[in-house]
């Protein structure tokens, strides 16, 4: 097991299978030290602000960027060489008059920082979206930061 894994077991949390990508793209991208994962919705369905709250919406965004490090960790072949979070993208679902999208996606950013420190500490953008893939809550990518080969 990988140290992100110790802790992610400390505070409850494991990975889940990963899961196959859905359409035409790769689950990651590396480039250098910089590896692009590609967007993965919550199973989590809804809209917030209409049928869900903030705290569901907060357990979408963590179920989420758990699924990218199952990812990390399959196309890797282990999460040993993350040693960090560059940037966190997340869309969330939202009534037309919610506004709270930065605190839904700080279920994801909490878990980050729980696991990395201060080296999951990211650049974040939380944004609204009128529809999600398959209804989804919550969907996230990521970009993160890589030991050197």
């Amino acid at each position: 097991m990988s140290n992100i894994e110790d802790r992610l077991s400390a505070i409850g949390e494991h990975l889940p299978k990963p899961k196959k990508a859905v359409a035409n793209y790769l689950g990651c991208k590396r480039s250098g030290d910089i590896l692009y994962a590609s967007g993965r919705k919550s199973s989590i369905c809804g809209e917030l602000g209409t049928n869900l709250t903030v705290a569901e919406g907060q357990m979408a965004a963590k179920e989420a960027i758990l699924d990218i490090l199952a990812i990390v960790k399959e196309d890797l072949g282990g999460l040993d060489t993350v040693i960090g979070v560059d940037k966190l993208i997340g869309f969330v679902r939202s009534a037309p008059t919610f506004t709270e999208q930065p605190q839904v996606i700080d279920g994801a950013s909490n878990l980050l920082i729980a696991v990395l420190g201060e080296d999951g500490r990211h650049a974040r953008t939380a944004t609204g979206a009128a529809q999600l893939p398959y209804g989804a809550a919550v969907q996230l990518e990521v970009i993160f930061r890589l030991k050197n080969e």
